[in-house]
């Protein structure tokens, strides 16, 4: 008989790890063997483990999912990870992909997707949802050169600092982003002051247009 596929579950809502886990069940080839709600515990138990694949959502307090994944895949660069996110925008794909992950399925595709995105990775196939990319190209010719420089910066942002600027572009001030985050105010506020001096903008409105300028977020 051949061994289940070992996952560890990530979600920092546990009605929804209990989701996936239910889900999983079902298939006799899967075996859930651990579950974490923030990328510091999934960490550890990844590497307690003998898990052959991790499921992960991005959006964790503590030091996020993009995190998570860089230094799991540092430390082990055969690490299989399959993020089952929220967002379907083109940047998360990359940025997660970047990091080191296998796949990228959002949490709105069907259940066999999960399932079988799950077996493609652990076979040693990369898997991202079909239909996640668009057509058309994030950054075509027709953006101004500027919009082009903010691609550059925005890339070489830390996981972290790409977090605060997500949640700064939808209007969170920086208390319940610290919240969000679990980190501490000045922190915040700190990340803020970095964020809007690389891009030479002052407001949250500026922010927030460029956010959606390139795709990042949603109007």
């Amino acid at each position: 008989m051949i061994a289940p596929i070992k996952v560890i579950l990530v979600d920092d809502h546990a009605i929804v790890r209990a989701g996936f886990r239910m889900l999983l069940a079902t298939d006799d080839a899967i075996e859930v063997i651990g579950e974490a709600e923030r990328g510091e515990s999934a960490c550890q138990l990844y590497f307690e483990t003998s898990a052959d694949l991790m499921v992960l959502d991005l959006s964790m307090p503590g030091i996020g999912g993009l995190e998570t994944i860089r230094r799991i895949c540092n430390r082990d660069s055969k690490a299989k990870i399959l993020v089952f996110s929220v967002h379907d925008e083109k940047v998360y794909i990359d940025r997660a992909m970047s990091a080191g992950a296998k796949g990228y399925i959002t949490k709105h595709a069907h259940p066999e997707v999960l399932i079988a995105a799950i077996k493609k990775i652990a076979g040693g196939e990369v898997y991202i949802e079909p239909g996640l990319f668009k057509e058309e190209a994030l950054f075509s010719d027709k953006f101004e050169t500027s919009n082009e420089d903010y691609k550059v910066i925005i890339d070489a942002f830390s996981p972290r600092e790409f977090d605060v600027f997500l949640l700064l572009a939808k209007g969170l001030t920086s208390h319940k982003i610290a919240d969000e985050l679990c980190l501490g105010y000045k922190t915040i506020a700190n990340y803020g002051t970095q964020i809007r001096n690389k891009l030479k903008v002052s407001s949250v409105a500026e922010l927030a247009h460029i956010a959606l300028v390139l795709g990042v977020m949603k109007n």
